[in-house]
């Protein structure tokens, strides 16, 4: 991963994890709430027999806007590198077809 820092110059972030959180969480689902202080995201796996909690993250408005610039940024060159992705509906955990 790579940030910009002054005049357009990468700089390289070391991320430390261990093995778990490095492997990452799969999500299917996720609810957003906030208060003035800070963005709630809760990451959601929606099977069948309910919502499990994935992950939560708590954010600043400041920052949340700052990931919201960095999700659309690389939605649009996901895009342009594959094409269109059509929008998902929502999901109801009672019309999935688990086998």
């Amino acid at each position: 991963m790579a940030e910009h820092e002054g005049a357009g110059t990468p700089r390289q972030i070391t991320i430390n994890a261990n093995d778990e959180l490095a492997r990452g969480r799969y999500s299917n689902n996720m609810l957003v709430a906030h208060t003035r202080e800070e963005f709630i995201i809760d990451w959601l796996m929606t099977a069948p027999n309910g919502s499990s909690l994935v992950s939560r993250i708590v954010v600043s408005p400041g920052h949340c806007k700052r990931v919201m610039a960095a999700l659309a940024d690389n939605l649009q060159k996901y895009e342009r590198q594959f094409g269109d992705i059509a929008p998902a509906g929502a999901i109801d955990p009672g019309q999935q077809n688990f086998h």
